[in-house]
């Protein structure tokens, strides 16, 4: 029997740590097969001996393990035969347990133990490589001259742009969990309206959204983590930015108001997005509330296959023209979704912007989102959104969000 450690240098820098079970992953192990499969692919197409992903985005949709930063760095190392994540030893046996494929964990007792545990994970595998695919849009300055001196010799080549165009293409299994993360976002879009009165206080009413939507998808989904779910929702001034923090702003008749539901399922984001009113809106709010909303429903008209993301922007802005509101545009009119949140993953090759010309396709899944905002002192001020996921199709599209848009449904007395 070996005796007890009496020093930190006695430690291990490596470990295998099992412990317990697997639990039901997100999506079936064909699923995750189909995934590295495509990865593997691009591996072939760049002649590449290996991947190290160290993304959030990149780690989970490969293998399903979505870290926890603080400060620590976390790997997948992808080979043609097996795949493998590095993880911190303050985690234990969790990402084994939560991840398709085997896991090393480093220790904290020596410095740089995270690149000894990629070196060794090739090491183990009897790979010496000469090329390996990183992620250059995520991988810091530091994080890549590290990379560098545990891969020696290696040629550091990105992976990231040709992961993101695999991500924007969505399976049947993620399509149908992006359809459950829209009805939550409805449900919890019902919990806000319900709490929106005189009085209450922004954060108030983003908790009742927030606590309905954890609720449902803890039902829903049983196995998976409870985490990330989250409100923004925006009264008055408030609203001029589609990514402003609830305050302690109390409610007043004749607010503006925006609601943003955000339900996160295993590291998938979906949204609901609704411009509301606490009593009638004024004739000038009103226009512009209404001029948002001819832009939406003409953007859900155009998903559609074959369509190509800048000619749908161009088509948008011509409307925004003939009311001169173009100028009061704040962001792009849509964006795809998956394996995202708002500290990662961000698809940008399918956005509905005038600089991208990516022609969609059946299986990508993306939001309309118009936007424009009046500044403060002006009549009607505030920020006007709506905001619909759309699944595309061989036919066209469907559109997943139910709840309702628009002065007829959304003025609250």
């Amino acid at each position: 029997m070996n005796a007890a450690p009496t020093s930190v240098t006695e430690l291990e820098r490596l470990k295998v740590l099992h412990n317990g079970s697997k639990v039901p992953l997100t999506f079936s192990d064909a699923e995750f097969e189909r995934r590295l499969r495509g990865l593997r692919d691009i591996m072939t197409e760049k002649g590449l001996d290996a991947v190290v992903l160290t993304s959030y985005q990149g780690i989970k949709y490969y293998s399903d393990f979505l870290f926890t930063y603080f400060g620590r760095s976390y790997a997948l190392v992808v080979t043609p035969e097996e795949q493998v994540t590095i993880t911190a030893n303050i985690d234990a046996g969790m990402p084994w347990r939560r991840s398709h494929g085997e896991n090393i964990v480093y220790t904290d007792w020596r410095r740089d133990n995270f690149q000894f545990g990629v070196s060794e994970a090739l090491r183990q595998r009897g790979i010496t490589p000469k090329r390996v695919g990183i992620e250059f849009d995520t991988v810091s300055l530091d994080a890549h001259v590290k990379l560098q001196g545990a891969l020696e010799g290696a040629e550091l080549v990105d992976v990231a742009q040709d992961s993101m165009r695999q991500r924007m293409l969505k399976s049947p299994e993620e399509i149908e969990l992006i359809k459950h993360g829209s009805r939550v976002g409805d449900l919890g879009g019902e919990a806000i309206r319900a709490a929106i009165r005189e009085g209450i206080t922004e954060y108030e009413v983003a908790l009742a959204g927030t606590e309905a939507m954890v609720h449902e998808i803890a039902k829903t989904f049983p196995d998976s983590e409870i985490r990330d779910t989250w409100v923004w929702f925006q009264s008055g001034l408030n609203t001029d930015g589609a990514h402003n923090w609830a305050t302690t702003r109390k409610l007043a008749r004749g607010d503006i108001l925006s609601l943003n539901c955000f339900p996160m399922i295993s590291g998938y984001y979906t949204a609901l997005e609704r411009t509301l009113f606490l009593g009638q809106p004024d004739e000038r709010s009103l226009e512009l509330w209404n001029v948002n909303v001819e832009v939406h429903r003409r953007g859900l008209e155009l998903i559609k296959p074959g369509a190509v993301c800048r000619d749908i922007a161009a088509e948008l802005n011509e409307i925004f023209v003939g009311h001169g509101l173009l100028a009061n545009r704040t962001f792009g009119y849509g964006h795809s979704f998956g394996v995202l949140s708002h500290y990662y993953g961000r698809e940008a090759g399918l956005e509905l912007r005038e600089d991208i010309d990516t022609v969609l396709e059946p299986g990508m899944v993306v939001s309309i989102e118009p936007m424009i905002t009046v500044a403060d002192g002006q009549p009607g001020a505030g920020g006007y959104r709506e905001h619909d996921i759309l699944v595309v199709n061989e036919e066209g599209a469907e559109n997943i969000t139910t709840f309702p848009f628009g002065p007829d449904h959304n003025i609250v007395d």
